[in-house]
């Protein structure tokens, strides 16, 4: 499996392309910002992006969305339930559920819902690698004070991340931490949020 993880745009967001080594066939996870340099990777590896991913619908994460489309033709997964028009693309978008699985090249992604920063966020699972947009950061997760936030169904979330063999890597979808990416273990170990054992003490720590 190819993983690049980019830093784009002013916000230390991080986009990735991902693809399937045996095949050539690849995705982009979250089209902030720049899409020339996503694509420039994707040709480095000589993928074709047939599948973008968005995490969830905030600006700093689709604003290129239109572009990628325009550029790729590819497909678009999104949850169902994430709140997100595009003028004349409704053909390339693919409503996702919880634990819909889709096949990109000889891989399998998951997708599994975990709501809370928006209410259609949602991580990619894949060859024990876990991208997770705005749920979950290095040492962090994500706000539950914007619209559309909800702290509860976030705690449930990290909680359900948190059953997630320790081994599992993690990308986010911003450089927010000590370190670019992390394990599911580190975060249970040092991430405040995930140790958090109340939603009491989680509320206190994230709001």
């Amino acid at each position: 499996m190819i993983v690049e993880q980019r830093p784009v745009g002013p916000m230390k967001n991080f986009s990735y392309v991902i693809g399937c080594e045996k095949t050539n066939e690849g995705a982009i996870i979250d089209t902030g910002w720049d899409i020339d340099d996503l694509l420039f990777v994707a040709r480095k590896y000589g993928l074709k992006i047939t599948t973008i991913i968005q995490t969830h619908a905030h600006y700093d994460h689709i604003q290129k969305l239109p572009e990628a489309i325009e550029k790729t033709k590819a497909r678009v997964l999104i949850h169902e339930k994430e709140p997100y028009q595009i003028e004349k693309a409704t053909t390339h978008f693919k409503k996702i559920k919880d634990n819909d699985e889709v096949i990109l090249g000889t891989l399998k992604l998951k997708f599994l819902h975990t709501p809370g920063h928006t209410s259609g966020s949602m991580c990619a699972f894949v060859e024990r690698k876990l991208f997770s947009g705005d749920t979950l950061f290095v040492e962090g997760c994500g706000r539950v004070d914007l619209p559309g936030s909800n702290p509860e169904e976030m705690w449930h979330s990290l909680e359900r991340l948190k059953k997630l063999p320790d081994d599992v890597e993690v990308y986010p979808g911003h450089d927010y931490g000590s370190v670019p990416h992390s394990t599911i273990g580190h975060e249970k170990k040092h991430n405040r949020f995930m140790k958090s054992s109340t939603k009491q003490e989680f509320f206190g720590f994230r709001l």
